[in-house]
């Protein structure tokens, strides 16, 4: 099943080498959304870690509020809010203040949190992290809703606790649950209604979970009585693509390396390829997790996508900087250019102008054609009248 207005964006983890200026990397994110927003991308998901020195955003909320101040259209999301490092209360009470401040051009992804290194330092046993999440979800709903909550956890108390804002967005926030190959993420989001956003849909076990996963989050939505849609359903992949696979390849050899090496010395996430003698960039291409290539290469990665999932609303390509700031500025002009138009109804009737001029070609320019003589004709008349 495919749609013809996908939706596209860029998951924001975001990727910076120990190499570079942080105050200067966290500003050049920010003028990537504002690129972003001028060449008319739906959506911009910021993500949120503590550890590991690569994935330099906290506070995916404070990037937000900053961003949104910079841009008009593009729609923004937590991605995602780990939400066992934070009291549930005070997490609704920041998202519910941003939906009115970005007038409802913000989406809640949740999340257990990624990094091990991040739970370690709170304390948090990783074990637990899943049911934490869970536990989390059960009243960030009602909250979100405007609904008032009491419930005690080993973790979280709350006593009649209610928001002091209504939402912006009407019944509530639109809320998104993350999903990889555990399908924790799509038995909660179906249990509650809510989307789903799967972030490793094109590495391996990610790309292999895609249908396992609906069906999962589809059949907890039937169980609960929640309509869900594939519409609401994020899948995120990596993307560079240039005029040619040979440019985008050597692109890519400005970042690549610093990126696999994160995720395999420090991330603890079996992302990155991590074969002796292969080259990484090649590596990725063959595996199908990323595109390194062309525009015609993109559109295949989501066709692909497409028919193993049968069907999703958006299309999210991971941020990752493996290429220089310029290089990676024209990549995304390139997708928003040539790619996005072939899964959305933007060109439906140009196409349909063209081909009805081109078939009519012979009458216009036979109508031309008499045009153009009617006025000889008549001048050869008012000569020869006087």
């Amino acid at each position: 099943m495919t749609y013809p207005d996908l939706k596209f964006g860029i998951f924001l983890a975001p990727f910076h080498a120990l190499s570079e200026n942080p105050t200067a990397a966290l500003a050049r994110d920010l003028s990537l959304i504002e690129r972003l927003d001028e060449l008319g991308y739906d959506y911009a998901w910021i993500g949120e870690h503590h550890s590991a020195g690569f994935e330099i955003i906290a506070s995916p909320e404070l990037f937000i509020a900053a961003a949104a101040q910079r841009t008009q259209h593009i729609h923004f999301g937590t991605g995602v809010s780990s939400l066992p490092y934070h009291h549930p209360f005070m997490l609704a009470d920041r998202i519910m203040q941003l939906d009115h401040m970005t007038r409802g051009r913000v989406s809640f992804g949740v999340g257990p949190g990624a990094l091990p290194s991040d739970a370690f330092m709170m304390g948090i046993n990783p074990l637990d992290q899943r049911d934490m999440m869970l536990e989390a979800i059960e009243v960030l709903v009602p909250l979100l809703r405007g609904e008032t909550v009491t419930r005690k956890t080993s973790w979280f108390e709350l006593n009649e606790a209610r928001l002091q804002l209504q939402p912006y967005t009407k019944p509530m926030v639109n809320m998104a649950v993350a999903s990889q190959v555990s399908p924790a993420g799509a038995r909660a989001a179906g249990t509650h209604g809510l989307g789903l956003l799967s972030i490793g849909a094109t590495n391996a076990g990610g790309f292999s979970a895609l249908a396992s996963n609906w069906e999962i989050y589809a059949r907890k939505a039937k169980e609960h009585k929640q309509v869900v849609d594939r519409r609401n359903w994020s899948l995120v992949g990596p993307v560079h693509i240039a005029e040619s696979r040979e440019q985008a390849l050597d692109n890519v050899r400005y970042g690549l390396e610093a990126w696999v090496n994160y995720f395999q010395e420090a991330a603890a996430l079996p992302i990155a390829p991590n074969e002796p003698g292969v080259d990484p960039a090649q590596a990725l291409i063959d595996s199908g997790m990323a595109v390194i290539g062309t525009a015609d290469d993109a559109i295949q990665q989501i066709q692909r996508l497409q028919e193993q999932s049968g069907g999703f609303g958006s299309f999210l390509q991971l941020a990752h900087n493996w290429a220089d700031w310029e290089q990676t500025c024209k990549s995304y002009e390139l997708f928003a250019r040539h790619v996005a138009p072939c899964f959305q109804s933007t060109n439906v009737n140009r196409t349909a102008s063209y081909a009805w001029a081109s078939q009519n070609h012979d009458r216009f320019l036979n109508a031309v054609g008499g045009a153009i003589q009617q006025e000889i004709d008549k001048d050869e008349q008012e000569k020869h009248a006087k």
